[in-house]
Formats: structure tokens, sequence, C-alpha cells
């Protein structure tokens, strides 16, 4: 979905969340934020490292997201960490809170970018989480894969 298409342009990615989940499904969501925090993320200073979504009283919000604050935002800039809320359809947002009512499911921000018409969408994504043997799997494949690679590329 995100940066897939031509008008797209990522501001930040989340690699750790394909590191330590199994995405399921994507949804694409647009954020409710301060002029600043837009300002903030045009220069890229995001980091999505540890964010998560929850659902409460029908509407979803993203926590642990961190927009620094703007250099000349001075006081009209919000606070780094506060939670955003996210704007979906509420079909949409039910359908996830089913879904993570379930075990072992959670939505994770994969990342922030800006699309065709300068608007800041977030792609979230239901995950369930990895196990240490399957992120091991996960890198001897990436290693395997590296490794034929290397042989086709030196064969030519």
């Amino acid at each position: 979905m995100a940066g897939k298409q031509s008008g797209n342009r990522i501001a930040a990615q989340n690699r750790k969340a394909f590191h330590d989940y199994f995405v399921e499904d994507k949804y694409e969501a647009g954020i409710s934020l301060a002029g600043t925090e837009v300002k903030s993320i045009r220069q890229g200073t995001l980091n999505l490292k540890d964010s998560f979504c929850i659902v409460k009283d029908g509407e979803i919000f993203v926590h642990g997201m961190h927009i620094s604050p703007y250099e000349k935002g001075n006081i009209f800039n919000k606070d780094p960490l506060r939670p955003r809320r996210l704007l979906m359809h509420k079909r949409e947002i039910r359908k996830l809170h089913s879904l993570v009512k379930q075990d072992g499911y959670a939505i994770i921000p994969l990342s922030v970018y800006f699309n065709e018409r300068s608007k800041v969408k977030l792609e979230i994504g239901v995950c369930r989480g990895k196990k240490l043997y399957d992120k091991r799997d996960a890198a001897a494949a990436r290693d395997a894969k590296r490794e034929i690679d290397r042989t086709m590329k030196s064969r030519r």
C-alpha cells in the first residue's frame, strides 16, 4: 500500500515491527496532528520504534509514536509522545477491535508517509508476535537467499 504508488513519499518506517511480528493485514489511516507536528514530520524527525495502537471507546489511538518538537514552533509545540487519534471508518475500527481481542494479535504502525495530496497517512498492520525460533528461521532464510544471490551474481 504505502510507497507502492508513485505519489507517496515515506517519512518513516518501523523495521522492528517486521522483525518482531508476522503482519497479517494492512490498513491505511489518517492521523490527527497539529501544524508544528506536520512540519516536524516533513523534516523527518519521527520515530515509530516502540509504537502501538489501542482501540478505546470506538476510536483508535497510536501510542509511543515520537515526533520531535519543531524548532521554530515555540509555544505551539505539543508533547512528543502524546497519544494521537487515527482517522478510520467505524466499521474498520470495529473489525480491528474484534481482531485484537483474539489472543496474540496487536495493531502496530508500520510506516508514515505523505500521499499524493500531501496528507500524512499511517499504515498500520494487524500483527501476530514472533517467537524466538521464528526469528531464527527468518534470519536463516534471509542468509540463504543472500548466498544464492551472491553465487548467481558471480556466475554471470
